[in-house]
């Protein structure tokens, strides 16, 4: 189950808002795809992105796997941990394993994700 504070993207990315903010990192069930996770390539502070557009990448020994932006922001701060650490993508996901944390453009393209519960059922039909 995903947690259920927070919001979903097709491409496997959570998003927990917080206000004008949020944090963005991937799910639980991509860092099982992807395997044991070895590099992030993150932007930098200040770098904005529209939804959906790539804003890094995720690095594994089985392949390298883009991020997308679950909404249209400005990243505010960059996991500084995980330029040592990347393999806390795969052992806390949703916790110190965050990627970055963004300041959100347009408050009403939250519409636009899964809720956990949509979010579950659609990573349940792709592994069937």
């Amino acid at each position: 189950m995903s947690p259920a504070d927070l919001k979903y993207t097709k491409e496997h990315e959570w998003i927990r808002i917080e206000g004008d903010s949020g944090t963005v990192g991937i799910t639980a069930f991509a860092q099982k795809e992807l395997g044991d996770v070895v590099y992030v390539e993150l932007p930098t502070v200040g770098d904005q992105f529209d939804r959906n557009e790539t804003f890094g990448t995720v690095e594994s020994v089985k392949a390298v796997s883009e991020l997308f932006m679950p909404l249209s922001s400005e990243v505010t701060e960059v996991n500084p941990a995980l330029e040592d650490k990347p393999e806390l993508v795969n052992d806390d996901s949703y916790g110190s394993g965050w990627l970055v944390r963004i300041r959100l453009k347009e408050a009403s393209e939250t519409d636009n994700l899964l809720s956990a519960e949509a979010y579950d059922d659609y990573t349940s039909a792709s592994e069937e």
